[in-house]
């Protein structure tokens, strides 16, 4: 038994809905999460100040004594999992290939669309890792960086919101899409919304599959808790806002304060 905790990461509140998941399919594992709320988002930042701030937040949780880490943020996934996983020693995955495998499973024409920030679609990777695992498919990618902050506002369901949605999401549905990614953790927070856009195509969500990945590799290192159910979790935040509690009540169902961390100072 290892009852030391997972630690999970985001730029800011997205990767709440990877927690919300580990908390169901791994009741008994105590979680740590870092969320960037000062320096969100990431998404228009280059991949060289991406995967430093990425290092940063690995090195706070390492810290803090987790035993595997989950890096729930697809822009640095898909910018910087490479470099992290060159210089972390502890188990660690990722929210892109769980996503990209998901898509697969739910396509059914093969025309596939993927919506990230500009940094998750500038990499190219969601496309690759598509057209590797579904021979034949075409993929069409579209950034939709203002959805970030409309999350992190709290602005998932008002007009704003719903035409913001339209305008992003109307070009790929012109284009025959049948299944929709949602390559960025932050984008399930407003997934209410992009339903009611995007009508019959089946929007995926990574962070169920993320989970289910987590629990196999804790299993396959010998890290379970053995626990049965646990609720002793702990947030941090780079900027503690009120937006963040509101989130996090809507997301996890219950209120967790969170404690803010200098993290320029941790270093």
């Amino acid at each position: 038994m290892d009852e030391r905790p997972i630690g999970i990461f985001d730029t800011g509140v997205g990767g709440l809905t990877v927690v919300s998941e580990v908390m169901k399919a791994l009741p008994g594992e105590r979680i740590i999460y870092f969320g960037d709320t000062a320096r969100v988002p990431y998404g228009s930042k280059s991949k060289e100040t991406i995967t430093k701030f990425s290092l940063q937040l690995v090195n706070f949780l390492i810290s803090r004594g987790v035993k595997a880490i989950i890096v729930a943020c697809n822009t640095i996934s898909s910018n910087s999992f490479g470099e992290l996983s060159r210089v972390v020693k502890i188990p660690m995955t990722e929210v892109v290939r769980p996503g990209v495998a998901a898509c697969s499973a739910a396509t059914r024409n093969k025309v596939i669309g993927v919506i990230g920030t500009e940094a998750t679609v500038r990499s190219g990777l969601y496309e690759k890792y598509l057209k590797e695992s579904v021979p034949g498919a075409t993929v069409y990618s579209k950034a939709c960086p203002l959805f970030v902050p409309l999350v992190e506002e709290g602005w998932t369901r008002n007009s704003v919101a719903r035409e913001t949605a339209g305008i992003y999401l109307g070009e790929l549905l012109e284009l025959g899409i049948d299944s929709l990614l949602l390559g960025c953790t932050h984008y399930p927070v407003m997934i209410d919304c992009i339903k009611e856009v995007v009508g019959d195509v089946t929007v995926v969500n990574p962070a169920e599959a993320v989970a289910r990945g987590m629990k196999t590799l804790l299993r396959e290192n010998g890290l379970e808790s053995g626990l049965e159910r646990t609720e002793d979790h702990t947030f941090y935040v780079s900027d503690n806002t009120p937006k963040f509690d509101g989130t996090c009540e809507a997301v996890l169902g219950r209120k967790f304060g969170a404690v803010k961390v200098d993290i320029e100072r941790e270093e």
